[in-house]
């Protein structure tokens, strides 16, 4: 009966010690697997839910996030139409679920499969080949209205002119050079 008790006792000591392996490999599998997440994965999560997103120059964004490429993502915004939000001028987030969902090569901005997302500049030179008039929000809080003209590898051309008007040379009231690196956030004029 004693030995019984011992081996008993010794196989609940081993299984206690299996366990705690266990829980100490899982937790560091968590944290690894955490640290691996980016920003713009957990907004990539985010698709459909609403979220809040505090933006450098534009304040508060609520709405919902629809397609994340590099460095931007695609607002819903609730009640107003759609802004390009420049993920690097996000300062905070709220309502981002804990779980990340990384490019993982299916058909995200390019609509093209296995390929990277596309950056800002990709999303700039749709807007300049569509004519679309656009509120562009700077970092410093300055809003500039008009239509993108040229785009290049690191800035923006607007022909500036109020939003309400088309592109007309008579409309254009400056043309203005804006480095990417001041872009907060873009509101294409959707009809």
């Amino acid at each position: 009966m004693r030995w019984n008790r011992l081996f008993a006792d010794l196989e609940a000591q081993l299984e206690a010690a299996a366990d705690d392996e266990l829980d100490a490999e899982v937790a560091d599998r968590t944290r690894r697997e955490l640290a691996a997440t980016t920003f713009e994965g957990r907004l990539r999560a985010a698709a459909g839910r609403v979220v809040e997103l505090s933006v450098i120059g534009a304040g508060r964004l609520v709405g919902q996030p629809r397609r994340v490429g590099r460095g931007w993502l695609l607002l819903q915004v609730d009640g107003g139409p759609p802004a390009v939000v420049a993920t690097g001028f996000v300062a905070g987030a709220r309502d981002l679920p804990v779980a990340a969902r990384e490019y993982d090569g299916e058909r995200l901005a390019t609509g093209r499969p296995g390929e990277q997302p596309a950056g800002l500049a990709h999303v700039l030179r749709v807007l300049a080949r569509d004519r679309t008039a656009t509120a562009v929000v700077l970092v410093d809080g300055t809003t500039l209205t008009g239509t993108i003209d040229r785009v290049g590898t690191d800035y923006l051309d607007l022909a500036e002119h109020s939003l309400d008007e088309p592109r007309r040379s008579s409309a254009v009231r400056a043309v203005r050079t804006v480095a990417f690196s001041t872009v907060a956030v873009l509101r294409p004029r959707l009809e």
